[in-house]
């Protein structure tokens, strides 16, 4: 298909002041105006590529989370490049307020990039798609799709859940990393201005000594208050891009509330945002539950699933895996789990992630 939107610098509401050279191919940079919902006349980044021989047999798309953008998928679509034998089209986005989309204007939460998402799948007319999602990126990419499920053939689930998160185990609220230091309370503790420095340094930590991550945060802090807002020595090149993208304040406030949501992920939730007032999200999770076995499990379409798993992390324990399983039972047999690994997964084992989207969509 043919996309004349293609433009050759960022626009000027992204507060990222340089591109790494790998984060499209060149000619694959696309800005979409969003024309519809509260974030209308917003552009939203993404990289639309072709890769083999021939007509592609298959679309995939890769749906990120928080605080990320799609970058965070550069080595996975590396390995996936190099190794997939059949031709394949592919798809990566940013989220207003991530990477190098429009900055956001309020506190958006998963509905509301689900709402942008959906624009973008009818705009590109995304078929036979392999679905890719992560953290947030799961009910994001999920409750667009699921408006639209005829285009979906398989999913590959990365350290997310659609469903409500078990209060039992490790729990963003209680535990996760360390207890009495969870993630869910970090937006309060975290200062506006170093938000992207530890966001930033989060995506690229294993779990060794989850007690020395919270021991280590003052020092990390003021080590960015005496230098250009890094909080590691040698900051590397995805590190720098993943911070830069919180040097607005709009994005913060954004990536912060998503960080705050995650004590009721899946259950929803009444709250107030300062600029639209009360919002409740628990419609948009009831309609990704009433639907998601309907359309995609065995007495719908049957898509294929496969999950590869960070296993220290909330969304990674037995218990949501079982409600991936009981929704879409073709999931069993098909998990793929890394005890050492944490929640950032595509960070740590992008060639299982790879291998597991060639399988999954007949591209070997």
């Amino acid at each position: 298909m043919s996309d004349k939107s293609n433009i050759d610098s960022i626009p000027s509401n992204s507060p990222v002041s340089s591109i790494p050279s790998d984060y499209y191919p060149p000619g694959c940079a696309f800005w979409y105006e969003l024309t519809e919902g509260m974030d209308a006349g917003k552009k939203i980044f993404y990289r639309n590529s072709n890769h083999g021989t021939g007509d592609p047999e298959s679309t995939i798309v890769f749906v990120h989370g928080n605080p990320e953008s799609s970058y965070t998928y550069r080595e996975v679509i590396k390995y996936l490049i190099n190794s997939a034998k059949k031709p394949f089209r592919l798809v990566a986005m940013d989220h207003i307020g991530f990477g190098l989309s429009d900055q956001a204007t309020y506190e958006m939460i998963c509905q509301d990039h689900a709402t942008n998402l959906l624009q973008l799948i009818k705009h590109l007319d995304l078929n036979k798609v392999t679905l890719i999602i992560h953290d947030w990126g799961g009910p994001i990419g999920i409750g667009a799709f699921l408006k639209v499920p005829d285009r979906v053939k398989n999913l590959v689930i990365l350290n997310s859940t659609v469903f409500p998160m078990p209060k039992t185990g490790l729990r963003y609220d209680k535990n996760y990393p360390v207890k009495g230091f969870v993630w869910s309370k970090f937006p309060k503790i975290i200062p506006n201005d170093f938000w992207g420095a530890f966001a930033s340094f989060a995506i690229f930590y294993n779990p060794d000594d989850p007690q020395e991550l919270v021991e280590n945060i003052p020092n990390m802090l003021a080590l960015a208050r005496e230098g250009d807002g890094a909080i590691v020595e040698n900051e590397t090149i995805p590190q720098k891009f993943f911070r830069e993208q919180f040097s607005s304040e709009k994005n913060v406030m954004s990536s912060k509330r998503l960080v705050l949501q995650t004590p009721v992920w899946g259950h929803g939730n009444v709250y107030k945002e300062p600029k639209l007032g009360e919002r409740d999200t628990a419609p948009f999770y009831r309609f990704i539950q009433d639907n998601i076995s309907k359309y995609w499990g065995p007495d719908g379409q049957n898509i294929g699933v496969r999950a590869v798993l960070g296993k220290w992390d909330p969304s990674a324990k037995d218990e949501v895996i079982q409600q991936w399983i009981e929704n879409l039972p073709q999931l069993e047999g098909h998990v793929k789990e890394f005890e050492k690994a944490g929640h950032f997964i595509e960070e740590i084992e992008p060639e299982a992630i790879a291998n597991a989207i060639i399988d999954v969509a007949g591209i070997k």
